[in-house]
């Protein structure tokens, strides 16, 4: 239900934005509106304004218009000809149509904005001992240091790392990080960047070898799934694992290995329970992770806060450096979603990138049950790509009706109608097979991952 939720409120948020950029241009310019949608399909829901516009809510979700006055749709009275669409001049019909984008970018600066006015949660930069025969073990980065610059750009927090880290990673560029040690010594560590690949597109910091640092935890569960091997077994929050096949257990990356490479495979517990200790047998389920198989018994370590505590922090802004952040991140973004794009139509990114419906509805209740800020900075990115996408120069979306409307510049007429008329069929083609791609991404991130 929160997930449902949240991808409502989400649709609803950024398709009213986007759709009211195009009214609120279009009243300005004097073209009479004459509805409003949110969302497609059969009206179940209308209001008429002394305007004349019918404000509507209609059945299917994904999406929404604004219906304007226009010549090529209906005849139009003689006496409102002058509020008309198609009357109107080529710099106030582009207007109206790149309104659209625009308020999903001007919603992107807003809500960033927000957040870095009223404080960032961040994870700070420090990294865990680097897996074993990683890029980052052979540059030389051991546990414990905290990364300051990659390649030459600062980094405050461990979302800063992973968004550095991809920009470079995709332009195959090699990673210089500098960081500093617990004893203050600054280090700079040449990563060598493997090959591009799937794994490194969606997971930098995991293929290079670079993890979270966390303190070492006692072998003492927390948080167990309910239907998880381990409640099955009839193991409880607080037990603790003093040895596994005889092997005493000292902390909690132990049972965690152990586990991890035991799919299917029996394994004797001796566990510690409210202070009597007992003997359980259970068999970890198998799962995937990438290309291997690991076992996992439904069961996370219990933490102390405390323990977390120097981990965590909050990056805050004034006003003016707050906007400045959010129209950077906004411009940022915007040009990685691009990048990626032409990287994908050109064969040089994976196009499991892509991300439908599924996927954008199990990210908004994700970041709904993280905390406002993450909610935020998710709808945020959303906007970011929405607007993006309506900009592209495909027949149907924004960006299409804009280059006709270039057209129209360079050769002093509108285009045809036949040439629009293909155009439909073609931009038709390309979303469908856009959204093949995407929902086909989506399933397979559900029945596989």
């Amino acid at each position: 239900m929160t997930t449902l939720l949240a991808f409502l409120f989400t649709l609803a948020i950024l398709i009213i934005f986007h759709e009211f950029g195009h009214y609120w241009v279009a009243r300005r310019a004097g073209v009479k509106v004459l509805r409003f949608s949110v969302g497609f399909g059969q009206v179940i829901a209308k209001r008429t304004d002394r305007h004349g516009t019918e404000w509507a809510l209609s059945a299917i979700p994904l999406g929404g218009y604004v219906k304007m006055l226009d010549e090529r749709e209906s005849e139009v009275p003689a006496g409102q000809l002058d509020q008309a669409f198609n009357r109107k001049s080529l710099g106030a019909r582009a207007a109206i149509v790149a309104a659209g984008p625009l308020a999903n970018f001007l919603l992107a600066i807003l809500l960033f904005w927000s957040l870095f006015l009223i404080g960032v949660p961040i994870l700070k930069p420090i990294i865990g001992e680097p897996t074993t025969g990683s890029p980052a073990q052979l540059a030389g980065i051991r546990g414990g240091e905290t990364i300051t610059r990659v390649s030459g750009e600062p980094v405050e927090s461990w979302q800063d790392l992973h968004w550095l880290t991809l920009k470079q990673v995709l332009r195959g560029d090699t990673l210089r990080i500098e960081s500093v040690d617990r004893r203050g010594s600054i280090t700079e560590h040449t990563l060598a960047v493997p090959t591009l690949n799937a794994e490194l597109e969606q997971a930098p910091l995991k293929a290079l070898g670079l993890v979270r640092y966390l303190p070492p935890l006692d072998p003492v569960l927390g948080q167990l799934s309910p239907d998880g091997v381990a409640t099955k077994a009839g193991m409880r929050a607080g037990d603790r694992i003093v040895a596994i096949d005889g092997i005493t257990m000292a902390t909690w990356e132990q049972v965690v290995d152990i586990v991890r490479r035991s799919p299917e495979r029996p394994l004797r517990l001796s566990v510690v329970q409210a202070g009597q200790t007992r003997e359980v047998t259970l068999i970890p389920a198998a799962a995937r992770d990438g290309q291997i198989e690991i076992g996992r018994i439904g069961a996370g370590p219990h933490i102390d806060p405390a323990l977390l505590a120097e981990l965590h922090g909050t990056a805050s802004y004034g006003p003016l450096e707050a906007m400045s952040r959010a129209l950077s991140r906004t411009w940022e973004l915007s040009a990685f979603s691009l990048e990626m794009l032409g990287r994908m139509i050109t064969g040089q990114a994976s196009l499991k990138n892509l991300s439908g419906p599924l996927t954008i509805a199990d990210y908004a209740g994700q970041s709904a049950q993280s905390g406002v800020a993450s909610f935020i900075a998710f709808l945020a990115l959303v906007s970011v790509s929405l607007g993006v996408l309506n900009l592209l120069p495909v027949p149907l979306l924004d960006g299409g009706h804009l280059l006709y409307y270039f057209a129209e510049f360079l050769t002093g007429r509108p285009v045809s109608e036949r040439i629009q008329e293909i155009g439909q069929k073609i931009g038709m083609g390309l979303l469908g097979l856009l959204m093949f791609f995407a929902l086909f991404n989506d399933l397979n991130r559900l029945i596989f991952q």
